[in-house]
């Protein structure tokens, strides 16, 4: 939908902004960099609005049919090859990485362990040494996948106020007794305390099926209203004190997030709309899953490997990764998603891939002759 992909772009532009931060200055989330770049170090927001922004644009379909996924079975497969080969050639890239030129894990170089629980997408359930410190969320993702149709039915049965407290009211019980925190490597069990955030995406998509009254209302400034009491207790806290209770910060946040996206989708505001929508924008949503993919491994191995032997630690390593690992992660994300994510994303089986393929040769070859 117009305005999506940009959205995507940008997070997972902060994203790697992050990284380049969070591994530049030690001492998360008290860290030693200047106080003028603590903007960077909300990288688990970013995850969170990722989230929201998946399930919002997974149920638009949905919404526009009642509710029904079309069948549980087709959804999952769909998902599979969308998700799957990109994050495998991605962990392949990241196994290399780790073994050979930079550890990922403050546990330790990637064992046989960590190839099969990151095979087989089970992060977020088995503990295991990281080959890539970014992986965590696709766990979570997989797991909020298998949620999802159970979700449409519970939304098509009773309505989005019940889906979101099925979803939200559990987690919120289990957090009473329980110290809420930000993802930690290692930490895992994350995809309950995400859910919630999930669903209000996928609540958030009855927006754009709504009557043209409910369409028209401004969610863009729904959105700022809802965010601003978070900002302000962030403000008042500190980033430190933000940091160690993302839990109830991820739910006070995803309404806000939810009416943004809501907004971009209905076309307002509309200088935001065409930010989104600008070239160079929108195409970095084209392949943001690719850069979220493989960002981590290039930041780390610039950060640790190159930056050393020409600059200082400090301020002087975070400008040089800025210059060198930010640059090559876009141009790397855009080659690694021409092979292993865009042809995948244009097709929905191996046949349906191998005719595109053809087509395409066979159009180029027509060109070719007219030109002779």
């Amino acid at each position: 939908m117009l305005g999506l992909d940009g959205l995507r772009g940008l997070a997972a532009l902060y994203v790697v902004l992050f990284h380049c931060w969070l591994y530049t200055f030690p001492g998360y989330p008290d860290s030693s960099a200047p106080p003028w770049l603590d903007g960077l170090m909300f990288g688990r927001l970013a995850v969170v609005f990722f989230l929201v922004l998946s399930g919002f644009s997974l149920a638009i379909s949905p919404a526009r049919h009642g509710w029904k996924s079309g069948g549980v079975g087709q959804f999952l497969r769909r998902r599979a090859w969308r998700i799957l080969p990109p994050y495998w050639a991605a962990l392949v890239m990241s196994l290399l990485i780790s073994w050979f030129v930079v550890p990922a894990s403050r546990f330790g170089p990637p064992t046989g362990e960590s190839v099969l629980v990151y095979g087989l997408l089970a992060q977020d359930m088995v503990t295991a040494p990281t080959p890539n410190g970014a992986f965590w969320s696709i766990g979570v993702e997989a797991e909020l996948y298998v949620l999802f149709p159970l979700l449409l039915f519970v939304r098509r049965r009773w309505g989005a106020v019940v889906m979101v407290a099925f979803a939200s009211l559990p987690v919120v019980a289990l957090a009473m007794t329980a110290v809420g925190g930000s993802p930690v490597e290692g930490a895992n069990q994350l995809a309950p305390h995400l859910a919630p955030v999930f669903v209000a995406g996928v609540a958030g998509a009855g927006i754009v099926v709504a009557s043209d009254r409910v369409r028209r209302l401004p969610w863009g400034w729904f959105a700022v209203v809802a965010a601003l009491p978070v900002l302000a207790l962030g403000v008042v806290r500190g980033s430190v004190w933000t940091v160690t209770h993302y839990f109830w910060v991820d739910l006070a946040v995803a309404p806000a997030m939810t009416m943004l996206i809501a907004a971009v989708a209905t076309g307002r505001p509309a200088a935001l709309v065409r930010l989104l929508t600008a070239r160079p924008v929108r195409s970095l949503g084209s392949f943001s899953y690719s850069l979220y993919l493989i960002h981590l491994p290039i930041v780390l191995a610039v950060i640790r490997r190159v930056a050393p032997h020409f600059v200082s630690p400090g301020l002087p390593t975070f400008g040089f990764t800025l210059l060198v690992a930010l640059p090559v992660s876009v141009v790397g994300a855009w080659l690694f998603a021409r092979i292993f994510e865009l042809p995948f994303k244009g097709s929905r089986s191996w046949k349906s891939m191998i005719a595109l393929c053809r087509s395409r040769l066979t159009a180029g070859n027509a060109r070719d002759l007219r030109r002779l």
